[in-house]
């Protein structure tokens, strides 16, 4: 091999080199090089630059790496998650008073001194054995409502039951219901009056009229210890209607005249 061509190869080998670095064509900066046109390289000569020409293919891909950014992924999701977690409600604090349950129910009234004012009342007098005496009452108090139903007139108030005479055998009484207006045509036994006035006691009684005793037995002893004097009648006002509320929920004010 002459001179000339070692010189050649010697610089189209470098020619490659300084192409694969330089990301540049092979042949691109040919110029310096002087002399006569080199013949064909042999066949093992001139596989060389080939095999260097795929090199630098997968060296874009290395910047691509995400490493980095992966590292500061994990802060970039806790902080909003932290943002959105609701506060916890604060505890309340040691022995303060812990507020009472709505609408927490007390005891009723027990003599409650009132003064009760006459109002306009359909009457039906009776008499009942001590036996009978719910439904005695009940009948008269529905034979009343039926009759102000068929004349359009609606009460004005509670039902009243007013005892006018009692003994060990029964009693007798009135049924009356408020009205504002003065129904036509009264039937057998029914009248048109006026209900008791003036100071009263009001005592409340809950569940069933076979417990009434208790509830009497509970007033005279209060009359007893207050030294307080009642007429020879009492009354009862019906806050549930007896006609369709079941007997233990019955609710009845007793109201005792007083002298």
């Amino acid at each position: 091999m002459t001179n000339t061509r070692v010189a050649v190869l010697v610089a189209m080998a470098l020619v490659v080199a300084a192409a694969v670095w330089t990301k540049l064509p092979i042949g691109s900066n040919m110029g310096p090089v002087t002399g006569p046109a080199p013949s064909p390289p042999s066949s093992s000569t001139a596989a060389a630059p080939p095999a260097a020409t795929p090199a630098p293919t997968p060296a874009p891909a290395a910047p691509a790496t995400p490493a980095p950014a992966a590292s500061t992924a994990p802060p970039a999701t806790e902080t909003p998650a932290t943002a959105q977690t609701p506060a916890a409600p604060p505890a309340p604090a040691a022995g303060a008073p812990v507020p009472a349950a709505p609408n927490a129910q007390t005891a009723d009234p027990f003599g409650e001194q009132q003064t009760l004012t006459a109002r306009k009342v359909v009457i039906l007098k009776g008499s009942a054995t001590w036996d009978n005496a719910f439904e005695t009452l009940v009948g008269s108090l529905k034979t009343l409502s039926g009759f102000l139903d068929k004349q359009g007139i609606k009460p004005a108030g509670s039902s009243l039951i007013v005892y006018t005479s009692t003994d060990d055998a029964g009693f007798t009484y009135q049924a009356e219901i408020p009205v504002d207006q003065d129904p036509a045509n009264l039937a057998r036994g029914m009248s048109i009056g006026t209900s008791p006035e003036g100071p009263t006691l009001k005592f409340v009684h809950r569940g069933s009229y076979d417990n009434m005793d208790n509830t009497y037995e509970a007033i005279t002893n209060h009359l007893d210890e207050k030294k307080q004097e009642a007429k020879d009648t009492f009354i009862e006002e019906y806050v549930t209607d007896p006609l369709t509320t079941t007997e233990d929920k019955l609710v009845i004010n007793v109201l005792v005249p007083l002298k």
